[in-house]
């Protein structure tokens, strides 16, 4: 009656659903954003996003990349490159130039998305651990 249940050593650990780091509208970034957490990019941004958490990109915010790979992403801006996410919400105000591959997806009315959308069951997204150097970066 009062037993405890016992609990996993090794339950995986959710992702973040929260913006904890904001890439202003006044900024210009070029370069690979990789990690865990939430992020908010309202500025320029250019380059690989590949995420464990949330992706924001908000009114101000312009994302031009090959891919970006997110558990949940947010487009209220302007997205140019594929997407591949759990989740995926276009705003009134987003726009998407790419293909989009996500389990989930929701547009607002005013949307715009140029691409193809794939729906799956399941959305693998590939991690790079934290604090280990990508493969393909060179070493300094």
């Amino acid at each position: 009656m009062f037993r405890k249940t016992p609990t996993s050593p090794l339950t995986p650990q959710a992702p973040i659903e929260r913006v904890t780091s904001v890439l202003g509208p006044g900024i210009n970034w070029k370069g690979d954003l990789r990690g865990s957490g939430g992020v908010r990019i309202e500025g320029a941004f250019e380059g690989e996003i590949n995420i464990r958490g949330l992706v924001v990109i908000g009114e101000t915010g312009r994302v031009s990349c090959e891919q970006m790979q997110a558990n949940s992403v947010i487009v209220a801006g302007a997205v140019k490159g594929n997407i591949i996410s759990e989740k995926l919400e276009i705003r009134s105000t987003g726009r998407v130039w790419g293909d989009v591959t996500t389990v989930a997806f929701s547009t607002e009315e005013g949307a715009f998305l140029r691409g193809q959308v794939r729906m799956e069951e399941r959305v693998e997204l590939s991690q790079v651990e934290e604090g280990k150097p990508d493969p393909e970066s060179p070493e300094e």
